[in-house]
């Protein structure tokens, strides 16, 4: 038996932060960020382009075909040819470009389906396990609702940007060149000014606008996340609201966040109805520009009436998806604003990363040891002070103390959900380093009975078969019968189906505890963790649980962090913390006759349940 507090050592520093946000990236660096996500698929990406190529030329050989055909119209009064070439020239080599058109569209489409909502479900993916993968530092601080949402808008930017990209603005540009190339070859070098210079100032007039207006789009985003974290976070607490009777102070909270959305929306729309007029105002002053030299071409014999046919259809054809130019670019800088924000998730440090060439851990003998274990969450909040127990193969070891002397803290460290900084000591495993081997490998073979029990919104079936995912309904239910917890469920209208409800919020407390027993059972993994897990029990289902974790705990390695200590008294050795030092250590009948704080503590608990006893009698 060892008695006394540990030696006072240097702190170690404290564990990083789980990093800064990634620093804001220009737009060709979150386009580049994407066509890795795009690659896999070049082939059909290469395809799309050949049909878009192909619609692109049918489409610009209508003008061209009808100025042909105007021309061809000049025909004397009763001339039999008018019968011929008006009706089959017109309607077969007008329907056969419109059909091509038309064709070549659609098989573009159809051929790049599959790579925009191919890398759209990969990059969802992605984030979804680098969410996981993150510490859980990140995910005690994350807002819930602004979290979704950023995926929700990044995910749907994606299908977006490829779509204006592809369907649209592509499209254009190269209608641009070919339109050029016509007027070019076919007319006077005037014409191509005339539309280059449109297009230069339209083009500048509206990126410039745009960048400008690109600052109300992250106010609109980051305004409906705030509001949207609001109200999910007042809904998953619920009860809390009703308890203080605050629906009115939360519905305020959420008009102030969807006050400040819909100002960031009124300036985003006034701004836009600027960007339209200025876009107008060029595409009008353009098209008189052009028709008037065409017109005045004609006057003078130099151009034909088909000409100024075939100059007034490609106007029309350039316009009109350039007047939706403006609309598209703006789409695309909103598309990339939120592909920005969901990259940036993407980006966020990995605070609990495996070591480069970490092995998978192989469990032996399960000895657990705590050397000299520093540990702060912050820099300013120092918990464990040289932590230093071993808990032997096959045996159980409690660790109890006062709420704040670092109990559960001990817990997630060998959980890995944080790491031991550097210099701060080191946990292993049968002699492995836990910060060497792969999480999932230490995780595969820890099972925890957490403090706080959260249940997915799903059946029982499911929250304990959870344990071991695949296993039989046998499995389950044996796992449920151990766990004291079959009899309660069989009683119930739909048994093993019977909805839990969000976090578990339709079962008491201590169902929700014996739901976590029993998948853990289930897992039935070498080492265990029991952090409180019968707290949420009443006397007579603690001590029958009680026997089974004992049980269950029989042969494998087992931490058992405890408040009451009649639940501990038979552990192999039993470790007192406070103020995340080790005050006393050893039986339960060492630490009673050695006097000191367990043994305060077993008095003050034992005087305390008499008391319960008394009353309840009375």
């Amino acid at each position: 038996m060892r008695r006394g507090p540990a030696l006072p050592l240097p702190e170690a520093p404290a564990v990083a932060g789980p990093g800064a946000r990634a620093p804001e990236r220009s737009d060709w660096q979150t386009l580049a960020r994407l066509l890795p996500y795009l690659w896999p698929w070049r082939y059909r990406v290469a395809l799309a382009l050949a049909f878009l190529i192909g619609a692109k030329v049918a489409n610009v050989s209508v003008p061209v075909l009808l100025k042909y055909l105007v021309d061809s119209l000049d025909l004397k009064t009763g001339d039999p040819r008018a019968l011929l070439v008006v009706p089959v020239g017109l309607l077969l080599a007008y329907a056969g470009l419109r059909l091509a058109t038309s064709l070549f569209t659609e098989l573009r489409e159809l051929v790049f389906a599959k790579v925009s909502f191919g890398a759209s479900k990969q990059i969802a993916l992605q984030v979804f396990a680098h969410l996981h993968a993150l510490s859980l530092r990140f995910h005690l601080e994350r807002q819930t609702g602004g979290l979704t949402r950023d995926i929700e808008r990044g995910t749907r930017a994606l299908q977006s940007l490829v779509s204006y990209s592809l369907y649209t603005i592509l499209p254009t540009l190269i209608e641009v060149m070919m339109v050029l190339a016509v007027l070019g070859v076919r007319f006077d070098a005037g014409y191509v000014w005339i539309t280059l210079s449109a297009l230069a100032v339209y083009i500048v007039y509206t990126v410039s606008v745009t960048e400008w207006r690109t600052r109300f789009r992250r106010e609109m985003n980051e305004s409906d996340s705030r509001a949207n974290s609001r109200a999910i976070d007042a809904l998953l607490n619920y009860e809390t609201v009703k308890y203080f009777n605050n629906e009115a102070f939360e519905a305020s909270r959420y008009n102030e966040g969807l006050e400040a959305f819909r100002r960031a929306q009124v300036k985003s729309q006034t701004t836009l109805s600027l960007l339209n007029t200025g876009q107008q105002l060029v595409i009008a002053t353009s098209l008189v520009a052009m028709l008037w030299r065409a017109t005045e071409g004609v006057v003078d014999g130099r151009l034909t009436l088909g000409d100024l046919v075939m100059i007034n259809a490609f106007l029309i054809q350039l316009y009109i998806p350039l007047n939706f130019l403006g609309v598209l670019y703006r789409e695309v800088k909103q598309s990339l604003t939120d592909l920005e924000k969901m990259f940036g998730l993407l980006e966020r440090h990995r605070e609990v990363d495996d070591a480069p060439g970490a092995l998978p851990l192989a469990v032996r003998e399960g000895v657990v040891r705590f050397e000299d274990v520093h540990f702060a969450y912050e820099p300013s909040r120092p918990i464990l002070h040289g932590v230093s127990f071993e808990i032997p193969a096959g045996k159980t070891v409690a660790v109890v103390g006062p709420s704040g002397a670092g109990k559960s803290t001990l817990a997630r460290l060998l959980y890995r959900f944080y790491d031991v900084s550097a210099g701060g000591g080191a946990i292993t495993i049968d002699g492995q380093d836990l910060r060497a081997v792969t999480q999932a490998s230490l995780r595969a073979v820890i099972g925890i009975v957490p403090q706080d029990t959260v249940l997915f919104n799903d059946t029982v079936q499911y929250n304990i078969a959870y344990g071991r995912p695949g296993c039989s309904r046998e499995e389950v239910e044996a796992a449920a019968k151990a766990a004291h917890i079959h009899d309660f469920i069989a009683s119930t209208p739909k048994g093993y189906e019977t909805m839990v409800g969000e976090r578990g919020l339709k079962l008491s407390g201590g169902e929700k505890q014996r739901v976590a027993i029993a998948r853990t059972l289930l897992k039935n993994p070498p080492i265990l963790i029991f952090d409180e897990a019968t707290s949420a029990l009443d006397s007579a289902n603690e001590r029958a649980i009680q026997a089974e974790l004992k049980s269950a705990a029989a042969g494998k390695t087992a931490l058992v962090i405890a408040h009451r200590l009649s639940t501990v008294a038979d552990a192999h050795e039993i470790v007192v913390l406070e103020a995340g030092r080790v005050a006393e250590r050893g039986s339960h009948a060492e630490l009673l006759a050695l006097g000191g704080r367990y043994a305060e503590m077993w008095r003050l608990q034992q005087a305390g349940e008499s008391a319960e006893l008394e009353g309840d009698d009375g």
